[in-house]
């Protein structure tokens, strides 16, 4: 790969981030797996170019697979705009395609630790109740379980079970373990695939945990908007949403750091 080589941090989700809107970027997997392996990252991501867009994002797992969203990734890729010099077309929030469709993501704050950024992400029909938990996609297919205690489980076992559980058949799931905090805010611990192993933190998977405890509550305002503080591995992030019914919700946003790790 011709591109130089940035290393983002979304909250401890750690990319390599690549320039491709001019370079002739490789794509083959075992490329992809070795880039991954080499720099001990949770995922690759391309910039690119497109028409209506400020940039394009694309997204691939350390095993290669790619074609879904991220929404660390959607933070990092952002603040990698910013720092190659591309502006928001509109002068305030850049717009960009994804895997799963257009985003907004707008910066909030930058200073020399990083940027705080605020990532639209896809609104979200359909939750499903299986397993004990919850099944829904926002962007990536998630399930969600919740627990007294995520430092009590053991995500390695318990991680892959419903990663391959037949019911996500055949691509699968992410596997969310969520712990509710005093004051309504969460505690969340993801399996994830493609990676097959824990990251520090997941961008999708905090977002379905969120909005599977609004689903979960025994009382819930349709059309209020709920504001979820969310604990990762070693960061804080915030989700927004407004719910339009018990299966629809809107104006869903994913709020967190992205920083820069190094430069190859």
């Amino acid at each position: 790969m011709s591109s130089r080589l940035y290393h983002f941090s979304g909250a401890g989700n750690n990319f390599i981030v690549l320039d491709g809107r001019e370079a002739e970027i490789d794509r083959e997997v075992a490329r992809i797996q070795a880039l991954c392996a080499q720099y001990h990252t949770d995922g690759l991501m391309i910039l690119g170019c497109e028409d209506g867009y400020d940039f394009r994002m694309e997204f691939y797992n350390p095993d290669g697979s790619g074609g879904m969203m991220c929404g660390n990734g959607g933070r990092c890729i952002t603040a990698f705009a910013d720092e190659l010099g591309i502006h928001p077309a509109d002068g305030k929030r850049f717009h960009f395609l994804a895997p799963d469709g257009p985003h907004t993501a707008e910066i909030l704050e930058k200073n020399e630790q990083g940027w705080i950024i605020r990532l639209q992400m896809k609104d979200v029909e359909g939750v499903k109740a299986v397993l004990g938990g919850y099944f829904l996609d926002t962007g990536t297919r998630h399930f969600v379980q919740f627990v007294p205690d995520t430092e009590a489980v053991d995500i390695e076992q318990e991680g892959p079970r419903y990663r391959w559980d037949p019911a996500f058949a055949p691509q699968g799931a992410n596997a969310n373990f969520v712990e509710r905090r005093p004051g309504g805010g969460l505690r969340v611990r993801t399996f994830e695939k493609g990676v097959e192993g824990e990251t520090l933190a997941c961008g999708t998977g905090i977002t379905a945990s969120a909005i599977a405890a609004w689903f979960d509550a025994t009382e819930s305002a349709i059309g209020s908007p709920v504001h979820t503080p969310v604990r990762a591995r070693q960061d804080d992030l915030a989700v927004d949403f407004t719910p339009l019914g018990h299966d629809r919700f809107t104006g869903v946003f994913l709020t967190g750091p992205a920083t820069i790790q190094a430069i190859y």
